[in-house]
């Protein structure tokens, strides 16, 4: 049965145009975008599950940024100890010197003091950014600690100063009832400082000292003393260096890390657009055919017409 009020062809067709031109527009916007999930109404459960690992990855690469600060820190004063510990063996090395070659006790005191000088400009320009791991503003004024001729060490009436050890983020995890929650490890600042105190009290006075009654003594104590100093700044570079070797190790981590994330975000939500691509042409030909469907069953009307002429 015809009929000029109810066009059931043309409704069908027309029905067939809408649903292709809304998948087109569809396409069309995921090759715009470059995402199938571009919010809540595409694919709740992906768009809650991805908003969530992108907070995840923002703040991994937040820590990894923040870790490096630290490491700039570390790495300038491992740099500082370094150099403090050459200068210390240097030292150590005049006084063992001094033990057999006492004619030169002026000169051996006066290189001595040069090299107190070296450790302290040295202490003072291994910070980063204000940051102290070397204590290098602790302990009281130049020459409170000192070497008796007899060898007795007497220390300083105001204690070094050395900086407690730091707790550093080093990452963001979840709990399984998604509870965020951090990890961290452990950077030791060291004290150069005591040190320094140490060398500058065997600095002072030493060519009188050395060269007194009790200068054997007291240069075999000096000796141990020294020694015992240059071996604690290799001992304080040593562990800058391991902290600074664990930063990196987990800067790598998590620099993989938000990696993986980020992958993982773009499997749910990513548009594939070789499949895009071939859905487009597709939709282009389907919307074509619909089109000439529905002009042909609007025609059918007319006719109607040729049965009244």
């Amino acid at each position: 049965m015809s009929s000029i009020n109810t066009n059931n062809s043309a409704m069908n067709a027309l029905a067939t145009l809408r649903g292709v031109n809304s998948s087109l527009n569809e396409t069309q916007n995921r090759i715009s975008t470059g995402l199938k999930v571009s919010s809540g109404k595409d694919n709740a459960a992906y768009f809650a599950i991805s908003e969530t690992m992108k907070g995840d990855s923002g703040m991994t690469k937040a820590v990894n940024e923040s870790l490096t600060l630290t490491k700039n820190s570390v790495a300038t004063a491992r740099l500082g100890a370094e150099q403090f510990s050459d200068l210390a063996t240097e030292f150590r090395d005049k006084v063992a010197f001094a033990q057999e070659n006492q004619g030169g006790l002026d000169e051996i005191e006066a290189d001595l003091t040069r090299l107190v000088a070296d450790m302290t400009a040295i202490m003072e320009q291994s910070t980063f950014n204000g940051d102290d791991l070397v204590n290098a503003g602790g302990g009281g004024a130049s020459g409170d600690s000192a070497f008796a001729a007899d060898g007795t060490y007497t220390a300083e009436t105001t204690p070094s100063a050395a900086a407690a050890d730091r707790s550093v983020i080093t990452g963001i995890s979840r709990d399984t009832a998604g509870t965020l929650q951090t990890t961290t490890i452990t950077v030791s600042p060291v004290d150069l400082n005591a040190q320094r105190e140490m060398f500058d009290a065997i600095a002072t006075g030493f060519a009188a000292k050395a060269g007194s009654a009790t200068g054997d003594t007291y240069l075999s104590t000096v000796l141990a003393a020294s020694d015992t100093a240059a071996q604690a700044t290799v001992d304080a570079a040593t562990s800058l260096g391991q902290s600074e070797k664990s930063i990196e190790r987990q800067q790598e981590f998590l620099t993989k890390l938000s990696d993986n994330l980020d992958a993982g975000v773009g499997a749910m939500v990513d548009a594939n657009m070789e499949e895009e691509a071939a859905r487009l042409q597709a939709l282009q030909v389907q919307q074509q055919l619909a089109s000439q469907s529905l002009s042909i069953a609007n025609q059918a009307p007319q006719n109607i017409l040729s049965l009244f002429r």
